[in-house]
């Protein structure tokens, strides 16, 4: 487990939104829980196949944990602690951004350093 990075999907457009502003404040799932949703590096293929099957024109953002205030890992659902964010997220804790792509089954295919 690296708890320095943690990871979020976020849809494209919101991103491009949220880098004019400099902060980002999540999708409407993330305004009404009243958190933003990350996950770990081994969590992300599980987040993109339950909440994101076949979507298009996502971004995964790769954020400095160790910079954030009121994050917090809590249990989800599923049993697995979560990180989760109480507050904005600043974009300049954001240290990667990579583009998901489909793949012909309609799979995310991640980057090279997340297989």
């Amino acid at each position: 487990m690296n708890l320095e990075f943690i990871f979020k999907v976020i849809d494209k457009y919101e991103w491009q939104k949220a880098k004019q502003s400099g902060i980002y404040g999540g999708s409407e799932k993330d305004l009404k829980d009243g958190y933003i949703h990350f996950s770990e590096e081994e969590q992300i293929k599980e987040t993109l196949n339950r909440h994101y099957p076949n979507k298009e024109n996502l971004i995964l953002l790769k954020v400095n944990a160790f910079k954030l205030e009121h994050l917090l890992w809590e249990q989800a659902s599923n049993g697995d602690m979560y990180p989760h964010l109480y507050s904005t997220l600043d974009i300049k804790n954001v240290e990667n951004e990579f583009e998901l792509k489909l793949d012909e089954n309609g799979n995310h295919k991640l980057p090279k350093q997340f297989k």
